[in-house]
Parts: structure tokens; sequence; C-alpha cells
């Protein structure tokens, strides 16, 4: 098993004109919570639930350091009707290195500046479509 440091992690979002791109500088942490909804089909007489494979969901959670051209771009792409293309690279970019795609509406950007510390900021994305995994090419 080859397991990978996160500090080559990639990420790209499309900016308002629909440009894919690349704000890993900024980033400390991606975050890619996916989940399946289940039905449960439990009848009478039964001793254990019984379920069916639903509807897949999945978010995106991005946080790092501020800086004026990222929050241009973040503060360009939230509340926009049309979906945003993203790209992950979660062990970087190098051939033949796994990556998700896909679109995306950013439906949170926040901006926190502590007394002591350096100007941060966090970002959600809820997953619009399926997810495609593949790799660099």
């Amino acid at each position: 098993m080859a397991f990978k440091h996160g500090k080559n992690a990639s990420f790209k979002v499309d900016n308002s004109g629909g440009t894919l791109t690349d704000i890993s500088s900024y980033l400390n942490e991606v975050s890619l919570p996916r989940s399946i909804e289940t039905g449960e089909t439990t009848s009478f007489g039964n001793s254990a639930k019984t379920y069916l494979v639903g509807l897949s969901d999945a978010t995106l959670s991005v946080s790092g350091t501020w800086d004026a051209t990222l929050d241009a771009h973040l503060a360009g792409i939230i509340g926009q009707a049309a979906s945003v293309s993203f790209e992950y690279g979660p062990e970087g970019t190098g051939t033949g290195a796994i990556k998700y795609t896909g679109e995306a509406f950013l439906t949170s950007f926040e901006t926190s500046s502590p007394v002591a510390d350096v100007v941060t900021f966090s970002a959600e994305f809820q997953v619009t479509g399926t997810i495609t995994r593949g790799t660099f090419a």
C-alpha cells in the first residue's frame, strides 16, 4: 500500500468566467464527504431492517489562508445560478494520480480575522450530479 502525504493535494474550481483555476496555493485543507441515501424496505415478520440503495450526495469543503485574489474569485461564484466545475487531486497532479471532477454550487464562504493570527477562510460547495473518478495524464 502506498500512502500519500496531503501536502501535494490540488484543487481547481471555475472562476466567474467559467475558467478552471488552481487555488491550491491558498488552501491547507480539502474535504470531500460522500454519502448514499437508503430507503427502508422492512416488512412485517422481519427481525432485522432491510434497505435499498438510493441517491448519492456529496459536498466539498475547502479552507486556508485568505487573500484578496482568492476573495474575488470565490465572491464571484457564490450564489451563481450556474454550477462551477471542480477538479480535486488528493495526492497531487502527477501522472497516474487520482482526481475527482464534477460540478458544484458554492453555498458558503466565510472569512475569519482573529486578532492574534492570520486571516483565514472556509468555503462549502454542494456537488450537483455525479463525481467522476479518474487519473491525471
